[in-house]
This record gives structure tokens, sequence and C-alpha cells, in this order.
């Protein structure tokens, strides 16, 4: 997969820019601040629906500006395909693929997939089991269509069920029957999520340890444990089990609604026991293992974004990680950096076919 060109307008600290790309490496340079990671993040916004650094849409928008637009030409699989997406304050977003727009968002998830390693990768260790399950679930959702559409009918089970509970305990009743029934759905949907996140955890680890190895250069076993309720019981059990705690707090308090991921560094948790520079080198190796699962199931390599990664790493490692994914198993490659000398002699050695974008104050300057 190639991303040919980008437009885009009125998107965070843009006002309008056109890009025209390398097939193989693109870096942008610039001072912190001057709208370098907007450019990944809009190529990620055209992957994924939306920005990979705030939620809220409508933050996305320029200033006081009333709508924001960014376009895309992207090859894949030999065939040139155009990506639109625009969005306007306080309506709904619009997507098109090939000037056909999508009915349902959730389908144009996983046709154009995209990697990013980024410094707010580390809240994935040092934040809660919602930020690892959201990782979990993007990664299998880029490649199953249908893990993604059970997750979101699982989700929206949960919300009724909850929803009923906080009834019953408003109007002081109860009603069996009626909760049963989304016991009942929640069992049918909570299998294959679980089946594919232990598929996915596993085949994970393999490559995870070799790529935190090869980068840390540390023999220490890199690992993951996917931590379920469902290891021990059906999740009908569970819900039986756990009914009076469910009525007494008013939320679903089991399901794959709060599995885990956790992060290991031999047999002991990351978060705790990691210095700062394993931590570092284990997010990398995470998300490079995350492109090898995206690209054996999707038969295309994703975009790579690497953002500000000499703050992850020193610039030998750096070096060493960009000979690395200008090898032919990886595909487009854009990366950010704040020193545009440091980043040209980057690309000087490893010799690969790239493109410079100096960037400032949301704009493009000297003849690019």
């Amino acid at each position: 997969m190639q991303i040919h060109s980008l437009h885009v307008f009125h998107f965070k600290n843009w006002e309008e820019a056109h890009f025209s790309f390398s097939p193989k490496i693109n870096c942008f340079v610039g001072p912190n601040g001057s709208g370098k990671t907007n450019v990944l993040d809009a190529l990620h916004y055209l992957s994924t629906t939306k920005s990979y650094l705030n939620a809220i849409d409508g933050q996305n928008i320029k200033d006081e500006e009333p709508f924001m637009m960014l376009e895309a030409t992207v090859l894949k699989h030999e065939r040139d395909h155009h990506l639109y997406c625009a969005l306007r304050r306080g309506q709904k977003k619009v997507f098109k693929k090939d000037k056909k727009e999508y009915e349902r968002l959730a389908d144009h998830i996983g046709q154009f997939p995209c990697v990013v390693i980024s410094p707010y990768d580390r809240d994935l260790i040092t934040e809660g089991s919602e930020t690892r399950r959201k990782f979990m679930d993007g990664v299998i959702a880029q490649s199953d269509p249908l893990y993604l559409d059970t997750l979101l009918k699982y989700n929206k089970v949960v919300a009724q069920r909850n929803a009923l509970l906080k009834y019953f305990a408003a109007n002081h009743t109860f009603d069996g029957d009626n909760l049963s029934a989304f016991d009942f759905q929640m069992d049918q949907l909570s299998a294959y999520l679980f089946d594919k996140r232990l598929e996915f955890t596993k085949q994970l680890a393999e490559r995870l340890d070799f790529y935190y190895k090869w980068l840390a250069k540390d023999e220490e076993q890199a690992g993951l444990e996917y931590k379920s309720q469902l290891h021990e019981s059906r999740l009908s059990d569970l819900l039986k089990e756990h009914l009076a705690k469910d009525k007494l707090n008013q939320y679903t308090g089991v399901g794959p609604h709060k599995d885990d991921l956790v992060f290991l560094l031999g047999d002991k948790p990351m978060k705790k026991f990691g210095s700062q520079g394993q931590q570092k080198s284990f997010l990398i190796a995470l998300k490079l293992a995350q492109y090898e699962f995206i690209r054996a199931r999707q038969q295309t390599n994703p975009i790579l974004l690497l953002d500000d990664i000499f703050d992850k790493l020193d610039e030998q490692r750096v070096a060493q990680l960009v000979h690395l994914v200008g090898d032919e198993q990886f595909g487009q490659i854009f990366i950010t950096d704040t020193h545009e000398e440091r980043t040209a002699a980057l690309i000087e050695e490893v010799n690969a076919k790239a493109r410079i974008f100096k960037v400032k104050n949301g704009g493009l300057y000297e003849g690019e």
C-alpha cells in the first residue's frame, strides 16, 4: 500500500497544504509545535476515521473555521483509490472512498491500515486497562471486520444491560427474564471476542520478543499476558455469580469489557520493573509486532508513522530502526523530527528513496 498524495484543509494548525510523497520514506522536519505530527495524524485519520491524538472530532478543526477536509490518493493492490473526509462543526462526519459515501464508518476500518509509533504510546503502560483494550481491539479490527462488528454489538448490549440495572434500582423492581435476554446475547458475542484476543496475544508475543531483543540488546524475554475472566468460566456463569453485585453497583462487572493486557519483562510487569529505556524499546517492539500481524492478514504493507522517534531512542538506535523498516519487507514510512541535518544524514545513511518536507507554523517552506 502506498499514499501518493495528501491534501489537508483547515485541519488542526494547517490552513491548507498539498503533499506528493515518496514511495518509501517521507520526513517532516521543523520546530516543536510547527504541525509535523498533525500531518501524520491526518494520515491516521484517513486510515481509521479518527485522530490518533484527539478523540473529539470537532477539536481537530482549525481555530474558528467552520469545517475541515482531508483527501488522499492511495495505491493498494495495484489500484488507485481516492479517500475523502469532511467534518463541519456540529454535523456528522462524511467519509468517502472513490466518491461513494460509507453508510457506516466501521466499514472503512482496516481497508487502508496504518501503524503509529509515537511518544504517546507510553499511555499503554501507564494508563488503565481500557487503553490496552482499545489497542488490542484496534489492531484486530484492522484485519477482521467480523471482530469489529461483534465488538460493536457486544458494547451495545452491555450498555443496554447497564441501563436496565439502573432502571431496576431507580424503580425498586427486578425482572430476571428481561435481564437474562441481555445475558444470553453477551454470552454468545463474548466467545468470539475472547478467542480472537487470545489468538492475537499468542501471535504477537513471539514477534514482540524478537524485536525487543533486537532493539534493547537485552536477553530478558518480553512477553504479553491476556487477562480475562473468561479463562476460567463461560460468561453466562459469571453473570449469574455476579448478579447481586451488578444489581448493587448498577453496572455489569464481568465480561470482555473488563479484559486487560499485561506487558511482561521476564516474569515481571513492565510497568513496575522496566526502566525507562526498557519501556521505550518494549513499545517500539510491540508496534513492529503489530505491523507484522496486520501485514500477514491483510497481505499488504500498512503505512508506518514514526512520530518524534528520537524522543524514544538514541541516534544509533534510530538509524538501526530506519535501516530495518527501510527494508523491502516494510512499505511506506513517514517520520517527524526537529533537526533537519540529523534527518538528512539518516536518509543518506540508509540510502533510500526519500522526500524531506520542511514545516513551520502549519505550512511548508523552501520549495516544498
